[in-house]
């Protein structure tokens, strides 16, 4: 079986399957097997694939039509131009994700021309790392402090900032929300993409979301909203004079979040669209924080 014909027949079979972008899948599976650049495929396309190639090839198809994200079976995934390890433990970033990380540094660079000091953020909920590590990646000073309460995920987030070469400057923490924090720390940016799917509504995700993202990353109570009011009433004590605090949140959700905030005291900045011109980010500040 040539290059091409295996990457036709499983789009095919990936496309009974229900699976998005099947050629796509296809291709980058076959790459993985071969060890190429996607690209490299079509220079090989009557290549012809050895028995061992064909059966990893095979079995990896096969995992991706039953439905298991192509990231874990890869084991890992880009962001930010960074290639991240992920597992069943902890969320596969989401591109959206990567408009919060990259509003997350350009504030960054920002104070770091502006103040003396390092800037200090807080990724509230770090799961695989990928905000705090792609922060750290591309502001040069900044300091990080990563909590999540879930020891699994942290591992596999500390693992992924030695591999970036960033951990020197991130600091993980296991607690559940502020708990674990000293309550006397400020941070000049708190990030996070918190879970924001309504309890009810996850038996209706994809399946590759649904059977193999940790629920606990993906349930946020019974309107979705329950981390977001968590961080709009702890948040505040923890963020230093003008500072900014940027979450991720879910479809319709945008006037809510507007609100919970606005009744903590918080300055609603920027609603920022995502690619889909979708409401997908919201940049907050702290109404008279040496006060607060």
């Amino acid at each position: 079986m040539t290059v091409l014909e295996a990457i036709q027949r499983s789009a095919e079979f990936l496309t009974k399957k229900g699976v998005e972008s099947p050629r796509l899948q296809a291709e980058l599976s076959l790459a993985h097997v071969l060890k190429l650049k996607r690209m490299q495929l079509y220079l090989s396309f009557e290549r012809i694939l050895t028995e061992i190639e064909t059966t990893q090839y095979r079995e990896l198809i096969q995992r991706r039509g039953e439905r298991e994200p192509l990231q874990h079976i890869l084991g890992a995934c880009n962001f930010c131009g960074l290639e991240l390890a992920v597992n069943k433990h902890v969320l596969v970033p989401r591109p959206e994700t990567e408009l919060l990380a990259e509003q997350g540094w350009q504030f960054l660079k920002q104070l770091e021309g502006a103040q003396t000091g390092p800037p200090k953020a807080l990724d509230v909920g770090t799961g695989s790392g990928c905000i705090a590590i792609a922060l750290a990646a591309h502001s040069q000073r900044a300091n990080m402090t990563a909590i999540d309460k879930s020891a699994e995920a942290l591992e596999v987030a500390r693992k992924n900032a030695a591999a970036c070469g960033v951990n020197d400057r991130i600091q993980f923490v296991q607690g559940d929300g502020f708990e674990a924090l000293d309550p006397n720390g400020k941070f000049d940016l708190i990030i996070s993409n918190p879970p924001y799917i309504s309890s009810a509504e996850i038996t209706a995700l994809d399946p590759e979301v649904r059977d193999f993202d940790p629920i606990s990353a993906l349930d946020g109570g019974a309107d979705g909203l329950a981390f977001f009011r968590l961080i709009a009433d702890r948040g505040r004590a923890f963020l230093a004079g003008g500072g900014k605090c940027m979450v991720e949140f879910g479809d319709g959700q945008s006037l809510s979040l507007k609100k919970i905030f606005e009744e903590q005291n918080w300055i609603v900045d920027a609603v920022i669209e995502d690619y889909n011109r979708q409401p997908r980010i919201m940049i907050a500040s702290r109404k008279n924080i040496s006060h607060g």
